[in-house]
């Protein structure tokens, strides 16, 4: 009876992740469409609903806790629960992230655009993306897509790098535009470290396959190591 009760517990927890993780990628793309838009109404709700992650968050925690002091879970399950904890607080700070988009463009208010954003929205899709496919492989234990995903960083870090130029050349002939730049690096600095957090996710779901906590590097902190 207790193994059926911890194994119903356990898909609960499953269930509450993805639903969290539901949250936080409506969150990340509204975030950046509302950024793209100007929409500061959209931007205000999406900070305001930054509560609701939140509580999701610490409810998810709370089951996985109780399910760890009651239910007498095994190596494989301690792993699980213990996952979930972790992978909860990675989509919390993700949706920390996505606030920040939405704080960005209240700041931004209606002054008028330095151009069309193009790279960011781009980033965003990427992303979410990402954490759709590592959430389905984290409640699935599937090894292979948890190896496979977080390489994609490398073409998100690339857009950074794209915006990160760009912006730069901005400010660099127009000083005038320096705050309004500054602040969409910001956005895609935050976009940039919510793809770091999706390889975090990947490491979880292979420590509960294999028991073993695996750093997933990209190559290009790779290259970033070694000065290149």
């Amino acid at each position: 009876m207790t193994r059926e009760v911890l194994d119903q517990k356990i898909r609960e927890n499953f269930d509450d992740v993805l639903a969290l993780g539901s949250m936080v990628e409506q969150a990340i793309l509204k975030s950046v469409e509302a950024l793209k838009q100007r929409d500061l109404e959209a931007a205000k709700a999406l900070y305001e609903a930054d509560q609701d992650i939140n509580a999701k968050r610490f409810e998810v925690e709370n089951k996985a806790m109780v399910a760890i002091a009651t239910q007498q879970p095994l190596a494989r399950d301690l792993r699980i629960l213990a996952s979930v904890i972790d992978v909860v607080s990675e989509l919390e700070r993700m949706g920390d992230y996505a606030k920040g988009i939405a704080r960005i463009t209240l700041r931004l208010g209606h002054e008028p655009p330095i151009k069309p954003l193009i790279d960011i929205p781009k980033m965003a899709e990427l992303t979410a993306d990402m954490l759709h496919r590592a959430l389905t492989a984290f409640v699935e234990g599937d090894t292979e897509a948890a190896y496979a995903i977080p390489k994609e960083d490398d073409m998100v870090d690339d857009l950074y790098n794209q915006v990160y130029r760009e912006l730069l050349t901005f400010m660099i002939s127009d000083p005038k535009t320096i705050d309004r730049a500054t602040l969409l690096l910001w956005a895609a600095h935050n976009l940039e470290r919510t793809a770091d957090r999706v390889t975090n996710i990947c490491e979880r779901t292979i420590f509960i396959v294999t028991g073993e906590l695996t750093e997933l590097d990209t190559s290009d902190d790779e290259s970033q190591a070694k000065g290149t």
